[in-house]
């Protein structure tokens, strides 16, 4: 398990995750095919063709989960109970086939809980980039997150 505890979490930290991932036309149609999503702006290219961008883009659902599922290894792998939220979700850019996307957590506030001494919140923020160096994604998400079990 490399998931960091409550105790662990510093408040200003910033995680740049290792992990990259080149998006593909095939992640975008299974998504959007699995998530029952008929929008042609993700998944007909010639629909996209018509379109401001002239070509299909990537689902930003999947673009949030990539995000977040980026960030886990360094941050929550089986430390994490339980997402509360997610807000201020933003994609201010597209994303396209072929773009590759790199994840930034940093670590906006934790607190211990009064209902679970066991555990505490803490609030991450989010950021995907593209190849260019363009945010393409951001959130903030809180997470109740198991403390260090005690001796």
């Amino acid at each position: 398990m490399t998931g960091l505890y409550l105790e662990d979490f510093e408040v200003g930290r910033v995680f740049e995750h290792a992990i990259r991932r080149t998006v593909t036309e095939m992640d975008n149609t299974l998504f959007s095919c699995l998530t029952h999503n008929p929008q042609p702006l993700h998944i007909d290219h010639e629909f996209s063709r018509e379109t401001e961008w002239g070509r299909p883009l990537i689902n930003s659902l999947f673009t949030l989960g990539l995000m977040i599922g980026i960030s886990v290894n360094d941050t929550t792998l089986g430390t994490t109970i339980a997402n509360l939220g997610m807000t201020e979700v933003r994609f201010p850019k597209p994303v396209f086939h072929g773009d590759t996307l790199r994840v930034t957590t940093e670590v906006l506030s934790k607190r211990a809980t009064r209902s679970r001494p066991d555990a505490g919140i803490v609030e991450f923020l989010h950021r995907a980039i593209n190849q260019r160096g363009e945010l393409v994604a951001e959130c903030r998400r809180q997470a109740m997150m198991r403390a260090r079990p005690r001796a």
